[in-house]
């Protein structure tokens, strides 16, 4: 539980028109936010080889995941531990298949629900861009148009050497990541700068000769 007293609340003298800005959200722990580089470095090593994987598994490229997580493939191996009991236990997301108009609510809300750091892999070209059914009407055009994507896996269907590569490269960029860059805790723009695009409301002499 967050103790920390509101340092932007306005004073007792304050004029009540004075604009109140809120506290800056912590999505982060206290050993995220305070952790030493080297420390970073463990968390981030931890990270990469312990995703627990959600199959958001779609249409036939699912076939191909499943076949990537059995023995001869078995990217078990690689510290990915597939078929998380939901996206609440979740770490990695695998979007396989055609999404469409109707499951992308679905798609966006099992996504909300996974805890923080999570990532997500878009396998196949179905989930990149649409693949061959990208000028359908009901079909969105990648699943990147509701959820961020962190690797793209190309193929129809590609094949299981490919996941593989995928989640190779997202073990790359995982050791790489800074949490601070990635949840956005740069200060927050000033007041003014806010402000400066605003159309400003009309004074009282402007107001009058508009409804003469």
């Amino acid at each position: 539980m967050d103790v920390t007293p509101e340092t932007n609340a306005p004073e007792p003298g304050a004029p009540a028109s004075q604009p109140v800005l809120l506290p800056e959200p912590k999505r982060l722990g206290a050993l995220a936010r305070l952790a030493p580089e080297p420390m970073k470095v463990i968390l981030n090593w931890g990270r990469r080889y312990s995703l627990w994987v959600f199959n958001f598994g779609l249409a036939c490229c699912a076939i191909e995941f499943i076949a990537a997580s059995m023995a001869r493939h078995d990217f078990i191996r690689l510290g990915v531990i597939p078929f998380a009991p939901g996206p609440r236990q979740a770490d990695l997301m695998v979007v396989s298949g055609t999404v469409t108009d109707k499951m992308a609510p679905a798609v966006k809300r099992l996504y909300e629900q996974m805890p923080e750091p999570k990532y997500v892999i878009s396998f196949g070209a179905c989930s990149n861009c649409g693949g061959p059914y990208w000028d359908s009407y009901s079909v969105t055009k990648g699943v990147d148009q509701i959820i961020p994507v962190d690797v793209y896996v190309p193929g129809c269907p590609p094949r299981p050497e490919a996941l593989l590569q995928g989640i190779l490269k997202l073990q790359e960029k995982i050791a790489r990541e800074s949490l601070g860059e990635r949840y956005g805790t740069a200060p927050r723009p000033s007041t003014a700068a806010l402000q400066s695009a605003l159309v400003k409301p009309p004074t009282t002499t402007e107001a009058q000769a508009g409804d003469k």
